[in-house]
This record gives structure tokens, sequence and C-alpha cells, in this order.
């Protein structure tokens, strides 16, 4: 079974929405089949379909997280140190074409989120940084096209 590493950030998430779909989600998509089965004919009751596969939806959520949070593999950033670059590293990187500087945390693949400077570890930036050090050059071809960068920083918060 692969573990799946993800901060304790990113494990808090995945609880969080699992106890949501069970307690609030799972109740309430039940509650609107049965009033949608009072409706009578339910071969042509748009409202229960649409309960139905809403259901649907849930359950296989509720499956896929208690999957992830089974396989978990919670690390603990705050106990990190060094200046190689790992899991839940936060980099300072700066693109040699036009000089700007960029600054992502690698994280677990559902806790991603490029817009808030986390990028999975499994994307080809992250991958590409992952045991590079301060210094450190490194090539990556993106959906935007091919990238240069240089590491400035290496930190663990």
């Amino acid at each position: 079974m692969e573990k799946v590493p993800m901060t304790a950030g990113g494990y808090e998430a995945l609880e969080a929405e699992l106890k949501r779909l069970k307690q609030v989600d799972r109740p309430a998509v039940i509650q609107a089949i049965s009033a949608a089965r009072e409706h009578g004919d339910l071969s042509e009751n748009a409202e229960y379909h649409a309960a139905k596969e809403k259901q649907s939806f849930i359950e296989t959520r509720v499956i896929e997280l208690e999957d992830k949070i089974s396989r978990a593999q919670v690390i603990d950033v705050s106990k990190l140190s060094g200046t190689v670059v790992k899991f839940g590293a936060v980099i300072t990187l700066v693109d040699t074409d036009t000089d700007e500087e960029q600054v992502f945390q690698i994280v677990g693949v559902d806790e991603a989120n490029v817009k808030e400077g986390r990028l999975s570890v499994s994307s080809p930036v992250a991958r590409a940084m992952i045991g590079k050090t301060i210094g450190d050059a490194i090539e990556v071809t993106t959906p935007g096209g091919h990238k240069s960068y240089e590491i400035l920083q290496v930190k663990f918060a």
C-alpha cells in the first residue's frame, strides 16, 4: 500500500471534509431523496435523479478520502531543517529569464494550490527541485513552456 505524503494541515483538511460529508452532506441528500420520492413517478422526477447523482458523488468522495487518510504519511514540517529541497520545504526561486522571484512550498497532491504558492510533490517543478540546494539551477518544461530557475532560499516553516 503506497503512502500518501501530506502536511499536518493537509491531513486535517481531509479529515474535516470527510466529517462534513458524513455528518452534513450525506444526511441532507438522504432527506432530498426522501422528499423527491414523495412526488410520485421516479422515472420522470428530476429532483430525485439529481439527488441520487449527488449521493453517488458523496459516497465516491467518502471512499476516496477514507483511502487517502488510511494511507497518509503525515510529515511534520516544523521538525525538518537543512538547505536541501525536500517535501515541506519553502523555496524561493528566481526565474533566470525574467528575474521574477517566486516562493513555493512542496506539499501533498491534495494540498496543492499554485495560486497560494503550494506545489504538489508530483508536479514537474517540485520534482526538479527535490534534492537540490541553494544556488542550484533547475530546468523544467511546464505547460507554459521551458523555464529556468535558480534556488535562492530553502527553509522549513
